[in-house]
C-alpha cells in the first residue's frame, strides 16, 4: 500500500510488485545497480566532455583556449564539493520520508540540473551570468549525486557468498565505463556529422537531453527494487538504514578518512584517462576530437573487461592485495605514461589501453573497500560519506591539477597528481590494520 509520503513513481513501482506481474529476485539487485550507476556516470561524462570541448568556447570565448579550459575545469569540482552536503540533506529525507522518496527527489534534481545545462545561453547572450548559472547547475548535480546513494552496492556486498565478495564488489563499478562509452560515442557522432559552428550552437546540447531521459528510466529501475517489501526488510535486517551524519562522522571519522584514501589511486586515475587526455588532444594537437573520443570508447571496453577481471583476482588473492598491487602499478604508470600522449595516435591508444586496464582492476574493487570499512550500524551513511570524500580528494581536482602541471612543467608533470593518489592508497592500506583485516 502506498504511504502518504510516497511519490507517484514509488507507488507505481509498488503496484507492479503488488500485482505479482514480476517477482523480484536477488540477481535484480545487480541489474538495478548497473542501470543506476550507468545513468549517473553518463550524466557525469556528458558534463566532463563538454567541459573540454564546449564550455571553453561557449562560456569563456573571450579567453585564450588554455585559460578558458582551466576556468572550465575550475567549475568541474563544484559537484564533488557539493556531494557531502547533498548526502547530509538527503539522509534527513531518507530518515523522514523513506528511501524511495529520497531517490525520486535526488534523481529528478540530477536530471533537471543536467538538462538545464542544455538550455544554457552562452557568454554572447548572458555575459558572465552564463558561467554563474553553469556553476549553480554543477552544484545542483553534486547535491543530487549525494542523495542518489541507495545502499544497493552495500546490499550486494553483504549478501555475496564469502568466496565471491570480490566478484559482487565489482558489479556497481561497471556503470562507469558503460556511461563513458555511451557519452563519448554520442559526442563523437554529433562532432563528426555536424559543422563546427552547428555543434557549438546547438549540437552539444542533445546529450544533456538524453541524460534526463536516462535518469527517469534509472529511477524506476531502482525504485522497483528499493520499495518492495522483501528488499525493504533486507535493508533493515542488514542495518542498511540512514544514521545521522554528524553522529556517524563523530564515531567513524577514522574509518571515513582511511576509507576515502584507500581507493584514492583509482579515483585519481579515473580522470587522468578520461578528461585530461581529451583536454591535451584538444589544446595541444590538431587531431580530430571525434576520433579521440572513439579511442576513449575503446578504452571504455578495456575498462569493462578489466573490472570483471578485478572480481576474479580479488576472490583469488584478496581485495586489499588487488588495491595495493594496482596502486603500485599506477605509481609506475604515472612516471612515464603521460609522455605517451605526445607520441601520436599509437601513443594515445597505448596510453588509453594501459590506463583503462589499471583503472578497471583498481576501480573494480574500490566499492568493496568502502563497504567493508564500517560496522553495520554506520555502513549506509558511512559508505556514502566515504565515497563522497574519495571522489573529492581523488578525482574532483584531477583535470585542473593535471592541466596546470602540464602547462607549467611539461606533460610528464601531469603524472604528479596521479602519483600522489597512488601513494595515498599505499599509505592508507599500510597504516590501517583493521581495514587490511576486513578487506582480506
Amino acid at each position: 500500500m502506498a504511504t502518504a509520503t510516497s511519490t507517484p513513481l514509488e507507488q507505481d513501482a509498488r503496484a507492479l510488485h503488488d500485482r505479482g506481474d514480476h517477482e523480484v529476485r536477488p540477481g535484480e539487485i545487480a541489474i538495478g545497480v548497473i542501470i543506476g550507476r550507468t545513468s549517473e556516470f553518463f550524466d557525469f561524462f556528458v558534463y566532463a566532455i563538454a567541459s573540454v570541448i564546449v564550455f571553453p568556447a561557449v562560456i569563456f570565448p573571450y579567453l585564450q583556449p588554455i585559460v578558458a579550459t582551466m576556468w572550465s575545469f575550475a567549475l568541474f569540482p563544484l559537484a564533488f564539493i557539493a556531494r557531502p552536503i547533498g548526502t547530509q540533506i538527503f539522509m534527513k529525507l531518507d530518515r523522514r520520508y523513506g528511501r524511495g522518496t529520497k531517490l525520486t527527489i535526488a534523481l529528478f534534481l540530477l536530471g533537471t540540473s543536467t538538462v538545464l545545462v542544455a538550455f544554457l545561453p552562452g557568454f554572447e547572450t548572458l555575459g558572465h551570468w552564463s558561467a554563474i548559472l553553469l556553476a549553480l547547475f554543477r552544484v545542483g548535480q553534486g547535491i543530487a549525486l549525494g542523495g542518489a546513494w541507495d545502499g544497493l552496492p552495500s546490499l550486494l556486498a553483504l549478501n555475496a557468498p564469502e568466496k565471491k565478495r570480490g566478484w559482487w564488489a565489482m558489479v556497481p563499478q561497471l556503470g562507469a565505463p558503460l556511461g563513458l562509452i555511451v557519452a563519448s560515442a554520442l559526442f563523437a557522432f554529433f562532432l563528426s556529422t555536424l559543422e563546427p559552428a552547428d555543434f557549438i550552437s546547438w549540437g552539444w546540447r542533445y546529450p544533456f537531453f538524453v541524460a534526463f531521459a536516462l535518469n527517469v528510466v534509472a529511477l524506476f529501475a531502482r525504485l522497483r527494487i528499493v520499495v518492495t517489501p522483501e528488499y525493504a526488510e533486507l535493508f533493515h535486517s542488514r542495518e542498511l538504514t540512514p544514521s545521522r551524519v554528524t553522529a556517524t562522522v563523530k564515531a567513524q571519522w577514522r574509518n571515513i578518512i582511511i576509507g576515502a584514501f584507500a581507493p584514492l589511486a583509482s579515483f585519481a586515475l579515473f580522470h587522468m584517462v578520461t578528461v585530461f587526455p581529451l583536454s591535451w588532444v584538444a589544446l595541444y594537437t590538431r587531431e580530430d576530437i571525434s576520433t579521440f573520443l572513439m579511442i576513449e570508447v575503446l578504452g571504455g571496453f578495456v575498462g569493462l573487461g578489466a573490472i570483471v577481471l578485478s572480481g576474479l583476482l580479488a576472490d583469488r588473492i584478496g581485495r586489499r592485495s588487488v588495491l595495493g598491487y594496482t596502486a603500485a602499478g599506477i605509481a609506475a604508470f604515472s612516471g612515464f605514461a603521460p609522455n605517451l600522449l605526445s607520441g601520436g595516435r599509437g601513443g594515445e591508444i597505448l596510453f588509453m589501453v594501459m590506463g583503462f586496464l589499471l583503472l578497471g582492476i583498481s576501480f573494480g574493487q574500490s566499492s568493496g573497500a568502502v563497504t567493508s570499512n564500517f560496522p553495520k550500524r554506520a555502513r549506509y551513511t558511512g559508505a556514502a560519506l566515504t565515497s563522497d570524500l574519495a571522489w573529492l580528494f581523488g578525482a574532483g581536482f584531477a583535470p585542473l591539477a593535471a592541466l596546470a602541471l602540464t602547462q607549467a612543467f611539461g606533460l610528464v608533470a601531469a603524472g604528479g597528481y596521479l602519483l600522489s593518489g597512488a601513494l595515498g592508497t599505499l599509505i592508507a592500506l599500510g597504516l590501517n590494520v583493521e581495514l587490511a583485516r576486513r578487506l582480506d
